[in-house]
């Protein structure tokens, strides 16, 4: 039953059920159920419009007494609503032409929002709804479901009414075929509602407290079963993937941390151990390595790789970028000895240098290969690939890194992130690896002092920027855009470059952006690394990695328009160096409340795990769930990650 069309549901037929199909992926029964409202209205408690004041989130019923366009620079469409104690209007400032033809004179209807006063009681952009009959239990008296639809779908009639409807009629149908998945010990001890419970009350709830107890429960069943999948996957690679792997020899890289000019971190030295142990199961490795900006993240990586050197295999590292590749490739070939053959091989590299890389690669001369995406050519051959490492692996897609790994037996994969992600997030993204983390950042490293100001204090910002540049230290100046927008009125890369130029004209100033070819902006990040740019004006090409130890100040105007993460990432490009660091941070003079928090967050932690946990909050999880990897996100129609940690908790307990 679950798995029958939905075109024999009374109300769908052929036509909708195809509707459904290409605008919703509504194909049966089952996929209607499990459509989930977009939020809820308490209908059982409707105002009176007198009694409505400025301030006061309600919900009103009233028939339509005017549908007009209003507004001279600004076009707005306006219904006006009476309950017989007073009117109210509807205001609409988008889909003037839609909302005009839906509203007529003499419909009964429902808004629902905040009450504004402008000439006469309003709500902007209400929620809203038609009421028919006021004898149909389904729309009215009741907590009532609004569900999400598309413009398609709203054009043929399709609105919460008609949903309500059609999903009443599938509950009806269906309700006795609805199976728990779990036994009855389990739904009693972790006290869930029943499955069938759950759906009934989901879309037909008597109260919000019950709609919460259904929509958690539902949760669950979704947390449970990814929590499952990723304990299989995991359990089925280390089962079916077991192979003997040569001895590694503890003396190469022990040496080797003995040399280093600086003490690891006790975080560094416990990732390392955690490491070697994958290095020496019999096993295939598959472990993130989470560290935030400047915890020291490559040169664990560099201890690894001179274990799997150890035992006589190759190592291959790839970046995302020419200029994160050849950074790697420079802050190896300065700390391994030189015993250990290190190459570099782009989509920049020369033909006959890549000729002589590809012998080595294939020959087993080359010990360590750091690259691009070139790395997974189909040419690149290995002698005995033993160890791949990929950084800031959400660049990747799956197909790329899956690409690398057949080019040796079972190799050892480590992936690396410089973005921290929230535990209760990794929990449910990264269930399938095995995670380390360094928190803590190296003693040498000396904190970076952020400051914000708004825009009209730029040119202050200027005066000490200068002082600074004739001192020796070199900047960053970041915007989000390279070319101005009509549509934002933001400040472009381009145009400050210019206006730079201008301001700063015994400097030497450069522009950055991903649209320059990968000669030109290697030869940019050159120049700025050997110290003959000044000032380096960028767009957030310079994000993750870059690493120049004499630039101490980063300036990041619009800072309004980065996420909480992005900033972090970018400030991280200073205080690489022995000299006191700056962020500067510049937003415009009428910020919204919600952008100057953000920036109040940046100004008193530098903790990335902290600013991780708050970005997650003020932005949700969509954004961080889209890191995972292209091709592979993970997308919850239930459960919360940043409220439901508790239930991930439980649910990843009870799946192992």
């Amino acid at each position: 039953m679950l798995d029958q069309s939905i075109q024999y549901i009374k109300g769908i037929g052929p036509k909708r059920a195809e509707l459904l199909k290409q605008e919703l992926s509504i194909e049966t029964v089952e996929d209607l159920l499990y459509f989930l409202p977009r939020k809820y209205i308490d209908r059982s408690n409707t105002k009176l419009i007198k009694d409505c004041f400025v301030n006061d989130i309600v919900t009103v019923t009233g028939i339509v007494k005017q549908v007009k366009i209003s507004g001279h620079r600004r076009k707005f469409l306006e219904v006006v609503i009476d309950d017989g104690s007073d009117t109210l209007s509807g205001v609409f400032f988008g889909g003037i032409q839609y909302f005009l033809k839906l509203f007529e004179v003499g419909d009964t209807v429902l808004f629902s929002g905040k009450v504004d006063y402008y000439t006469t009681k309003q709500i902007v952009h209400p929620e809203y709804d038609f009421i028919g009959d006021s004898s149909d239990a389904l729309h009215t008296g009741r907590i009532v479901p609004l569900y999400p639809s598309t413009e398609t779908l709203k054009s043929h009639g399709f609105n919460s009414r008609v949903f309500r409807k059609i999903i009443y009629n599938a509950l009806e149908l269906a309700k006795q075929h609805i199976q728990e998945p779990f036994d009855s010990e389990m739904v009693e001890r972790l006290k869930l509602m029943p499955l069938s419970q759950a759906i009934q009350h989901i879309h037909l709830p008597a109260t919000m407290d019950e709609a919460h107890h259904a929509r958690l429960r539902l949760a669950f069943n979704e947390l449970f079963f990814l929590q499952y999948y990723l304990h299989l996957s995991r359990h089925y690679i280390r089962e079916t993937h077991k192979h003997a792997k040569p001895p590694i020899n503890d003396s190469l890289y022990s040496d080797f941390i003995q040399t280093l000019p600086f003490k690891l971190t006790d975080d560094q030295i416990k990732a390392v151990q955690e490491i070697i142990n994958d290095l020496q199961a019999d096993f295939p490795m598959n472990r993130l390595l989470q560290g935030d900006v400047g915890s020291g993240k490559t040169i664990v990586s560099m201890i690894a790789s001179l274990a799997v050197i150890s035992r006589g295999q190759q190592v291959a590292f790839m970046a995302p970028t020419e200029i994160l590749a050849q950074q790697h490739y420079t802050t190896f070939k300065k700390f391994l000895p030189d015993s250990v053959t290190v190459q570099l091989l782009t989509g920049s590299t020369p033909a006959a240098v890549r000729k002589e890389i590809l012998a080595g690669l294939n020959n087993g001369s080359i010990n360590i290969i750091i690259g691009t995406h070139a790395l997974i050519q189909e040419h690149v051959q290995f002698a005995n690939l033993g160890f791949i490492i990929i950084d800031e692996q959400h660049r990747f897609g799956v197909n790329q890194r899956a690409s690398l790994r057949t080019k040796g037996y079972m190799p050892d994969l480590l992936v690396m992130t410089a973005t921290p992600i929230p535990r209760s997030l990794s929990l449910t993204l990264y269930g399938d690896l095995d995670i380390s983390i360094i928190k803590q950042k190296p003693a040498n490293r000396i904190p970076v002092t952020t400051l914000a100001f708004p825009s009209s204090k730029l040119e202050a910002v200027y005066r000490s920027l200068e002082k600074y540049m004739n001192e020796g230290r070199q900047i960053y100046y970041v915007l989000p855009l390279i070319e101005d927008s009509e549509k934002l009125d933001l400040k472009s890369a381009t145009a400050t470059y210019t206006q730079l130029v201008k301001r700063f004209p015994t400097k030497t100033i450069a522009l950055l952006h991903g649209k320059l070819p990968n000669e030109e902006k290697e030869k940019i990040m050159q120049q700025f690394n050997n110290h003959t740019i000044d000032l380096l004006v960028s767009t957030t090409v310079i994000e993750v990695g870059i690493d120049v130890a004499n630039a101490s100040i980063i300036v990041i105007e619009h800072a309004e328009r980065f996420g909480l993460s992005q900033l972090h990432q970018l400030r991280g490009r200073v205080g690489r160096g022995e000299y006191k660091s700056f962020c500067v941070l510049i937003y415009p003079d009428d910020i919204p409340q919600e952008s100057m928090q953000r920036i109040h967050i940046l100004t008193t932690t530098d903790d990335g795990f902290v600013i991780a946990e708050e970005d997650l909050k003020m932005r949700g999880a969509g954004e961080f769930i889209g890191t995972r990897q292209h091709g592979q996100g993970i997308a919850f129609e239930f459960a919360d990650p940043i409220n439901d940690f508790e239930l991930i908790s439980i649910a990843r307990e009870e799946a192992q």
